[in-house]
């Protein structure tokens, strides 16, 4: 059967009528046909192993909100971390300062006698303070910077500090001795950032916590210390605050004890001038 080429044009039967005289071999229609198949799904796996820049940006999108989690949460980490670390030394300075002032108080003495020099005086409001005299252990604060006098006249006052923070200072000197340069200029820093520190006095007179003690010429028997420090330089921020009720165990020995009690308490011997911790206010 002969197809001319108008048929060949024409279309449809003349791949019929091609077939039909040229037929492929059936081990070439195999060949195509697995060749074909190969193609297809090398073709499928190319498309399924790439990504669309659709699906990159959601990836990104996703892995970034998890690193910002990620690093919020570390961040809350460490920041409670370094309040708890701030808080816990704060703490800690509160209870230095108290327990010195606690300790210094259990060594108190006071003579009529000689009052001059061992009088008690406290004093609230802007420029707190508290000082009085005592027989100090050789273990407390700064007791090789006076060469072994132990009896001293201690005062514990707020001043400006650093970053105009207010702080809880404490001096030094011998009773019969001004108090140096250096003991004034670098006081002994107990609590930094102080919001407040207060003195209450019981007075057993009127059965009452006092302000303000007068008679300066007696030791009251008990005080309540309050110490409270600012948690940061924001005015808004809490304070930590705490008040301790210290016992004295010591009161003032009358002029008539004092004589007969073979020169005990008596004033110290040799000339000096009794130190006024008012000064300290006078010359700022």
């Amino acid at each position: 059967m002969k197809v001319s080429r108008d048929n060949v044009r024409r279309g449809g039967g003349c791949r019929a009528a091609i077939n039909l005289e040229n037929p492929v071999p059936a081990g070439h229609a195999t060949f195509n046909t697995q060749h074909a198949s190969l193609v297809i799904r090398h073709s499928s796996l190319v498309t399924r192993g790439a990504f669309t820049l659709i699906e990159i940006m959601v990836a990104m999108a996703i892995f970034a909100i998890v690193v910002a989690a990620i690093y919020s949460t570390w961040l809350l980490v460490v920041r409670a971390s370094l309040v708890g670390q701030q808080t816990a030394a704060r703490t800690q300075r509160q209870r230095v300062a108290l327990r010195t002032i606690e300790d210094s108080l259990s060594c108190i003495q006071s003579y009529q006698a000689s009052i001059q020099y061992y009088y008690f005086e406290v004093e609230n409001g802007d420029q707190p303070f508290l000082s009085f005299t005592a027989q100090l252990p050789d273990v407390f604060p700064r007791n090789a910077r006076f060469g072994g006098v132990n009896l001293r006249r201690l005062t514990f006052n707020v001043q400006p500090g650093k970053d105009l923070a207010n702080d809880l200072v404490l001096r030094q000197n011998p009773v019969l001795m001004d108090m140096d340069l250096d003991e004034q200029q670098t006081p002994l820093v107990l609590a930094h950032d102080v919001k407040t520190f207060a003195v209450e006095c019981w007075d057993p007179t009127q059965g009452e916590w006092v302000t303000e003690w007068d008679n300066t010429n007696t030791i009251p028997p008990a005080l309540l210390v309050t110490i409270a420090l600012n948690n940061g330089h924001d005015p808004g921020s809490s304070v930590t605050s705490v008040t301790r009720l210290i016992a004295i165990p010591s009161t003032t020995l009358p002029s008539g004890l004092q004589g007969s009690a073979s020169g005990a308490g008596a004033a110290p011997p040799g000339p000096g001038v009794p130190f006024n911790p008012r000064n300290l206010f006078q010359t700022r």
